[in-house]
């Protein structure tokens, strides 16, 4: 089982065979840590790839941001979301675009989840919720890994879920030794993410284990919970887990509150929903 870990390790440390855009992101990181560096310098950077542009703006204007329509620039896009989540979105637009073609469920549970994540932040008053959403939209990347680079692993994945009538969770860990949490952790430190981003990709399962971020995890776990009990999209498997205790506990939730959050993230999937089939329409006309 160690070499199975090592060979999933081994392929995210080979930048060159995953989807990743390496010269503009190195650019952008170093424009991000030199504090002389103007947000027109980095936009530059974007800019210097047109379809990646084209991506980033797209994600920037979706549902879960709440600036739909109103982002016409990667300079206003740096400006309203920061350098990180720009450069996330940068980094994961390429392996978003793969999912959209082959795991369309999986694409349309992460939206989902990047919309309940930003009703939830914005319903606790929590501060950051761009990065919330974007941690939120960046959860289940290590699914995307092991559909893309792991491809008969994945079959078996599947098949033991139905078999078996597992978690996909569980049949990661049966299988990989390791699970998507874990490796979607491994990918994000590979680029070079923030901490308030790694975290909640790393223990949105586990949220009690979150050190410096536990908020930030809690609300992407019950984002999580929140997008499977409704029904939108797919991530693999019917499960619907429990709210973990310590993400109740942390964001102060009540019955109440919830009932609440979740009448508004009902009415905003509607909107979601819109969105991924403008995306898959746009796909089947460039096919």
């Amino acid at each position: 089982m160690d070499n199975k870990r090592a060979e999933i390790r081994s392929i995210i440390k080979d930048t060159k065979s995953l989807p990743t855009l390496p010269g503009v992101i190195a650019k952008l990181t170093a424009l991000a840590e030199n504090n002389k560096a103007s947000v027109n310098e980095m936009a530059r950077v974007v800019s210097s790839d047109q379809v990646l542009s084209a991506k980033v703006l797209r994600l920037v204007n979706s549902p879960f941001y709440g600036f739909s329509g109103r982002v016409s620039t990667i300079s206003n896009a740096l400006i309203l979301l920061g350098v990180n989540v720009v450069k996330s979105l940068a980094l994961s637009s390429s392996i978003f675009e793969m999912m959209e073609k082959n795991t369309v469920g999986l694409w349309e549970h992460s939206l989902g989840a990047g919309v309940a994540a930003n009703i939830i932040a914005k319903k606790l008053n929590l501060p950051e919720i761009e990065e919330i959403s974007t941690a939120a939209l960046l959860h289940d990347i290590g699914k995307v890994i092991i559909k893309i680079k792991l491809e008969s692993e994945y079959d078996h994945l599947i098949a033991l879920i139905k078999e078996k009538d597992m978690s996909m969770l569980e049949a990661e860990k049966n299988l990989l030794d390791a699970d998507h949490a874990e490796i979607g952790e491994w990918l994000a430190r590979s680029w070079f993410l923030p901490e308030k981003l790694i975290e909640p990709i790393a223990f949105h399962h586990n949220v009690e284990k979150a050190s410096t971020q536990l908020a930030k995890t809690a609300v992407v776990h019950l984002a999580d919970v929140l997008v499977k009990a409704s029904g939108f999209g797919f991530s693999g498997d019917d499960y619907v887990p429990l709210i973990q205790a310590a993400a109740w506990k942390k964001l102060g939730l009540n019955e109440a509150m919830l009932e609440n959050i979740v009448a508004e993230l009902e009415e905003k999937l509607v909107d979601c929903k819109n969105f991924s089939l403008e995306i898959q329409s746009e796909g089947d006309t460039k096919t």
